[in-house]
């Protein structure tokens, strides 16, 4: 797929949106400022990987697109689809961290989007980044068993980059109750979670 080139200045998404439902501009303008938003928090998990130059930005927001765009027509605004990008990146890395480690067993590579890279060896995720974000994701399983509503707080935040702002008008929550959520869910997650300097929930 040939990268769309961002063309529209940062915040666009909702107008976008808008312009759309009322016939006021075609989605080529959409999913390029789509891509753009998944570009950047692509970047922004190579920053939080503690600048680790495997992981592999074009391969995540390639597969990351392909999940997010068959949902745009029941977005409603900028912070909805980075709600639902971020779970396409947490579902992307997760699947990506389970080719990896089963790989590393001596299993072969499982048929899943991003192989071709694996066998090329371009690695999306290092083997430490692997384990720790399927620790990350069995533990997020765990607390939305007992508060779904946390759990979608640290997706939202952790995989989706998402200040508290944004999160709140995601889940149409307010900000008090999200940045409740938060403290409490990381404070969760590092009593069950084995300390590493790659979990970063700050």
């Amino acid at each position: 797929m040939s990268a769309p080139t961002p063309d529209t200045p940062a915040g666009d998404v909702t107008r976008l949106l808008d312009a759309l439902r009322r016939g006021e501009a075609d989605s080529e303008a959409l999913f390029r400022r789509l891509y753009d938003e998944l570009r950047r928090l692509a970047h922004h998990h190579r920053a939080r990987w503690h600048g680790n130059e495997t992981l592999n930005t074009t391969a995540l927001v390639h597969e990351a697109y392909f999940k997010l765009v068959g949902s745009v027509e029941g977005f409603e605004n900028r912070s909805h689809v980075l709600g639902v990008a971020s779970r396409a990146m947490r579902q992307v890395l997760v699947t990506y961290a389970e080719a990896a480690r089963a790989q590393k067993r001596g299993g072969g590579i499982p048929d899943v989007p991003l192989d071709d890279a694996m066998k090329m060896g371009d690695p999306l995720l290092s083997e430490e980044q692997a384990e720790t974000i399927t620790a990350l994701d069995e533990a997020l399983h765990r607390l939305a068993r007992a508060d779904e509503r946390a759990a979608r707080v640290v997706e939202c935040r952790f995989f989706g980059g998402m200040s508290v702002e944004e999160t709140a008008e995601a889940l149409g929550l307010s900000v008090a109750t999200v940045g409740r959520s938060w403290r409490a869910a990381r404070a969760w997650l590092y009593g069950e979670l084995k300390p590493t300097p790659l979990l970063d929930l700050g």
